[in-house]
């Protein structure tokens, strides 16, 4: 009589077809030998756990367990997959742990602000020795915001965050407020056109229309919000300059037989050195709100997260929200 040899072909398990929580039950089957104190190490009744125990034996073609008097005695094929289910279970649990906390004295990072150069004379300098004392691992670097659409950029990665005035806010893009800039119009202090005139007080509409304006553009064109506001009222001015920067606009003011509508908050710190006079523009310009911009991906990082905070903090310190012309003036500049 020919002897017969029957041959057991297993199939690998579809990995794509397993359920995790079978190598939990497993494990938990491993550590208990039994089934009941099994389910109530991991919260599971004794049906639940003899039906997962059955689907494994189907699906790995073994035992697994046998009972023994009161105890499930492992195979085995079970003591070859025990310590490799739980080093599975362990890099899990310590893929779902989280995060360590968060320390910005041993962060290295590069973070890319997308703005104008108000905040990279106004905001940066102070930011940068705030890092030095808390995150010395820190680099921040500034595009300029004439590189264009906020919103693109900040989806395609090419910065972290902006510095903005409005913009159409699309999905992904989130943002938080931080400060109104109202306008307030400067001149050389010594130019004859304004010499008559009292710092803080309202520039005559004549002189205002007579002499030639300095507009800060990004894109080239030559009328502003200004232009929109006079509209309103049938006036208009001349543009006789046009330039990407707020300091260079205020520079060439100070040359004199200029003038020019500036941010409350910069005019404030250029008037001084640059001995320029500033005045309350004759008629209501809006008050852009300045916003930081960043894109939804990065809301639940830590990192990013402080470093919102930190420029909010900064802004907030700095007194970016007062509006006011001047200490010294009866006013705060005209506002729509």
């Amino acid at each position: 009589m020919k002897s017969q040899f029957i041959i057991q072909v297993i199939h690998p398990m579809d990995i794509n077809a397993l359920d995790l929580n079978l190598i939990r039950i497993f494990d938990a089957l491993w550590r208990e030998r039994g089934v009941s104190r099994a389910g109530a190490r991991i919260g599971l009744s004794q049906p639940a756990v003899s039906a997962a125990l059955t689907r494994l034996r189907h699906a790995l073609g073994d035992q697994l367990f046998v009972r023994s008097g009161n105890a499930m005695v492992p195979t085995p094929r079970a003591e070859e997959l025990a310590p490799r289910a739980r080093a599975a279970l362990d890099e899990i649990e310590r893929m779902l742990a989280p995060g360590p906390a968060f320390d910005p004295a041993g962060l290295e990072r590069t973070f890319t602000f997308l703005t104008s150069d108000f905040f990279s004379m106004m905001l940066m300098p102070g930011l940068a020795k705030r890092l030095r004392a808390v995150a010395p691992g820190v680099r921040v670097r500034v595009l300029d915001s004439s590189l264009g659409d906020v919103a693109r950029i900040l989806r395609d990665d090419r910065a972290d965050m902006a510095l903005e005035r409005p913009i159409d806010l699309p999905e992904g893009v989130e943002k938080e407020p931080l400060f109104r800039s109202p306008f307030v119009m400067v001149a050389a202090r010594d130019d004859p056109a304004v010499v008559h005139l009292a710092e803080g007080e309202e520039m005559p509409l004549d002189v205002f229309c007579a002499l030639g304006h300095v507009l800060r553009t990004v894109d080239g064109t030559m009328t502003g919000q200004v232009d929109a506001a006079l509209a309103r009222h049938g006036l208009s001015r001349r543009v006789t300059l046009a330039l990407p920067h707020f300091q260079a606009v205020a520079l060439a003011v100070a040359q004199g037989g200029l003038i020019a509508a500036l941010p409350v908050q910069f005019a404030r710190v250029v008037r001084a050195p640059l001995k320029l006079a500033t005045f309350l523009p004759p008629v209501p310009v809006p008050a852009p709100d300045i916003s930081l911009y960043w894109h939804a991906r990065h809301r639940k990082d830590a990192a990013h997260g402080w470093m919102r905070r930190m420029v909010m903090d900064l802004s907030e310190s700095l007194g970016f929200r007062d509006t006011a012309l001047l200490p010294s003036a009866t006013g705060a500049a005209r506002d729509a």
